[in-house]
């Protein structure tokens, strides 16, 4: 993703020693104007001496006091973007406490990661079924310029009034926001490009229940695209919410329990056809009883029924000889 952030390479002081050095000032301006006020006050001929200190003193607080709004913190892991009378001048990243030219303006922005747990959204799959999809993305601010600069601010705080403002709540609620949206707009785009299984299990391609690690992948290149434009950085995007919609839910479910079904009888029949032939070979090859077609075609009809069947076989005790 290509950057336009620069570093801030204006005059940057250590913040302690400008709050010790505004401190003496302020003190002294103070001072100051109390004396000018006493000389006013006398009838020395000091009065022109202390108009000029009152007013001197009177200016010089006035700038500490604007000295006073040059001073800023910043904690790990955020950034802050100045601007000279709205040109960008470069984002300052050092952890500590500084002094800048008041004049610059500031806003503070965080640089971590963040957790967007979204809700699910209805969306059509490949065959055009409705399903409920959601995701959860992990992301973090790469490009403080593309951030506050390349994305309107309206649209990002959603509302035609709104404005994200200077400080690092509102700025990261309003890329939240956006965030939100082009999360919607990709996870829609994805989820149309596949079904949402292979009801049938005869063809090979990807779906959504079986995709996994790839569709998630191609989710995430799909955000990074989006997110781009306002310096967005994916760290992580997973599916963590699958599942037909309400309305054709029960539907959806009666016909994979009828799938089900029919996987498990081919299993059992399969089975019992296994377990016939060996009991025929078994007859066969130990002597035990001489069969002939009708005989092996009455046993195996009977073995499969007691194989098959979903209940208890009944017994019926033969009496007779099995030779005419």
């Amino acid at each position: 993703m290509e950057t336009k952030e620069i570093k801030f390479n204006g005059s940057v002081l250590n913040g302690f020693l400008m709050l010790f050095v505004n401190l003496l000032l302020t003190i002294g301006a103070m001072v100051g104007m109390i004396y000018g006020i006493i000389l006013l006050s006398e009838e020395n001929g000091q009065e022109v001496m202390g108009g000029w200190m009152l007013g001197g003193c009177s200016l010089l607080l006035i700038v500490t006091v604007i000295l006073w709004c040059g001073f800023m913190q910043l904690e790990p892991n955020e950034a802050r973007v100045l601007t000279w009378f709205g040109k960008y001048s470069g984002t300052f990243t050092e952890t500590g406490f500084f002094w800048v030219n008041p004049f610059y303006g500031t806003k503070r922005v965080s640089l971590r990661a963040r957790n967007l747990d979204a809700e699910p959204i209805k969306v059509n799959d490949k065959t055009g079924n409705p399903v409920m999809i959601g995701l959860v993305l992990v992301w973090k601010l790469k490009d403080t310029y593309k951030a506050l600069f390349e994305v309107d601010s309206q649209t990002m705080a959603g509302s035609a009034q709104g404005q994200i403002g200077t400080d690092v709540r509102s700025i990261m609620n309003a890329l939240e926001r956006f965030v939100r949206v082009q999360s919607d707009a990709a996870l829609r785009q994805v989820a149309g490009q596949y079904a949402y299984d292979d009801e049938d299990n005869k063809n090979e391609e990807l779906t959504l229940r079986s995709g996994g690690e790839e569709i998630n992948e191609q989710l995430e290149q799909k955000l990074n695209e989006r997110l781009a434009l306002a310096g967005i950085e994916v760290v992580e995007a997973r599916i963590n919410y699958l599942a037909y919609a309400p309305e054709i839910a029960a539907v959806m479910l009666r016909r994979q329990q009828a799938s089900a079904i029919i996987t498990a009888r081919e299993k059992i029949v399969e089975g019992a056809v296994s377990m016939v032939k060996m009991a025929l070979d078994k007859l066969s090859n130990e002597n035990v009883v001489e069969l002939d077609d009708d005989k092996k075609a009455a046993m195996v009809s009977n073995l499969l029924v007691v194989l098959c069947g979903d209940e208890s076989a009944q017994p019926v005790v033969n009496t007779g000889t099995l030779n005419h």
